[in-house]
């Protein structure tokens, strides 16, 4: 597992939900938000770079969104996220998205090799879909401290 690491900012203007994870259940909670968030998005042709992005952040808070172009979203419902990451860990996962959570997994516990400490908010923005599940791209970052 190639973990690259980083000390410059990383910035996200995000659009979307939040949430809370009851019980653990991130996933059918993030893509409730998500569902919730194209819909609004969507319905009112918002320019958009076209990927999910889910936020996880302590407190089982999680925030699905998506990068808007040039669009006032404030005023049909979304809430905005702006996510500034001055030191944090990147992998780029390719495969199917049910092994995104063991390499979220396998990330953390290679960065405490290395002798860093995961922190919150962890991230992962999803790549545009494709018919081969093993060519999927998902890029996960991690916050530092």
């Amino acid at each position: 597992m190639t973990v690259e690491i980083f000390n410059r900012n990383f910035t996200l203007s995000l659009h979307g939900f939040s949430g809370i994870a009851r019980n653990g259940e991130y996933v059918p909670t993030a893509f409730q938000l998500m569902d919730r968030m194209w819909k609004i998005v969507k319905s009112n042709g918002l320019k958009n770079q076209g990927l999910n992005v889910w936020v996880f952040e302590s407190g089982d808070r999680v925030f699905s969104g998506v990068e808007l172009i040039d669009t006032p979203a404030q005023a049909l419902g979304l809430e905005q996220k702006i996510i500034n990451l001055t030191k944090y860990a990147s992998y780029k996962h390719i495969g199917p998205y049910s092994l995104i959570k063991r390499a979220g997994q396998s990330m953390r516990q290679e960065l405490v090799k290395m002798g860093y400490e995961p922190g919150m908010p962890y991230i992962e923005i999803y790549g545009h879909m494709s018919e081969d599940e093993n060519l999927l791209e998902t890029d996960l970052f991690v916050a530092l401290k």
